[in-house]
């Protein structure tokens, strides 16, 4: 029998749809690496980390320190006023001067106080000459007594005469030491030895009894005005040694407790520390803002990490060690929280041994037995190449 074209036409279209189809389902059973889960594969992939993703274990100074700041002053500094009322003559140094002490600072006009001085050497001139009278006359009327020319009456009345004389020696005597004195004080002198930080006061100006003309520090030993708060102070004691350190200068400084003031701050709950710190360059100046450390507990190579490199699960600690080329996690046994000139640390007291390498930064979830390749350049963070990378799997567990 014979077919018609329609049939054909027919036929030709289901072939071809059942073709298509065949091709398809074997396009879809081929295995793709997007679309697989990571957990079918037969292990992880490497992580991509930078040199500087990686600390390694060395033996180092810690210590435990409480964080202070505060001002700069002067131990030994000084005020300079004025002692007599008057015009200011003349001014002899500028700020930033280097002066000794005793050296002449300023003079005011003596003129007053000279003529005053004068003044007084007359008085005492005077009443010299008079106790010279009194004292010739005493002893003549003393002879006179014996010989009973003179009655006691008469003797006392001229050993009076003699104690008023002497009195009014005394006194002009000290009338003039005053004004020698006022005289004296009419040259401003340095009570100490430093520089000159501050100038109030110009020629020609008439200043008044204890008016501040200028200031004079001795920088060679400075003092830090620290608040520690009430629930540290018990552990702040004299001699502690504290590392100061202060903008502009490279290195730290170090200082010392010297002194713990006995009583709070008023409005606070601080106490305020001193600590003195030796300057013999001249490097620090009144007025620097320090940031420093008190040191509390010092423990000298210790194994320790950086703080950052810690990581705990279940309150056990734990690290990521590189052995062999893969991830290993490290239980720890952990010591005193400090600075061991890096930053912060934790001593680790068991878990570890020196020139262990260990994973510097927390990348994430980070799985044991992970392979890890080192990048070739520093120019980019570090983390994991793709998500892909490494296999979803359970958080670490605590390490046994």
């Amino acid at each position: 029998m014979r077919l018609s074209r329609k049939f054909w036409i027919i036929l030709v279209i289901v072939v071809i749809v059942v073709i298509a189809a065949g091709v398809g389902a074997t396009v879809l059973r081929r295995p793709a690496a997007t679309v697989v889960p990571a957990a079918t594969r037969s292990g992880p992939m490497a992580i991509e980390l930078l040199q500087s993703d990686v600390t390694t274990v060395r033996s180092r100074d810690l210590r435990q320190v409480l964080p202070l700041s505060g001002a700069l002053r002067a131990v030994n500094q000084a005020a300079v006023k004025a002692r007599v009322a008057g015009e200011v003559r003349e001014v002899l140094v500028r700020e930033g001067e280097a002066v000794t002490q005793g050296q002449i600072l300023a003079r005011m006009d003596g003129t007053e106080y000279l003529a005053r001085s004068a003044q007084t050497k007359g008085a005492l001139l005077a009443a010299r000459g008079q106790l010279d009278i009194a004292t010739k006359a005493r002893d003549n009327n003393r002879a006179l007594l014996g010989k009973g020319f003179i009655s006691q009456n008469a003797f006392d009345n001229a050993a009076s005469q003699y104690e008023i004389a002497q009195a009014n020696v005394d006194s002009a005597k000290a009338a003039l030491d005053v004004t020698q004195k006022s005289l004296s004080d009419t040259v401003v002198r340095a009570p100490l030895a430093g520089l000159v930080s501050n100038r109030t006061v110009q020629p020609g100006e008439k200043v008044s009894i204890d008016f501040h003309l200028l200031d004079v520090v001795d920088l060679r030993r400075m003092e830090m005005e620290a608040a520690v708060p009430t629930g540290d102070i018990q552990r702040v004691a004299l001699g502690q040694e504290v590392q100061v350190r202060i903008e502009g200068l490279t290195k730290p400084i170090i200082g010392k407790v010297a002194r713990i003031n006995p009583s709070t701050q008023a409005g606070s709950r601080s106490i305020i520390v001193y600590v003195t710190i030796d300057n013999p360059d001249g490097l620090l100046r009144v007025g620097m803002f320090g940031e420093a450390q008190l040191t509390l507990v010092k423990r000298s190579a210790v194994l320790s990490l950086p703080t950052s490199a810690i990581q705990t699960v279940g309150g056990a600690a734990f690290a990521y060690a590189i052995e062999n080329g893969v991830l290993v996690q490290k239980p720890l046994t952990l010591g005193i929280t400090g600075d061991d000139g890096e930053g912060g640390a934790v001593e680790v007291t068991a878990g570890l041994v020196e020139g262990a390498r260990i994973v510097r930064n927390n990348l994430g979830t980070l799985l044991p037995g992970t392979p890890v390749v080192f990048a070739a350049t520093a120019t980019a963070s570090s983390v994991p190449k793709a998500a892909a990378v490494v296999p979803s799997a359970a958080a670490p567990t605590a390490p046994r």
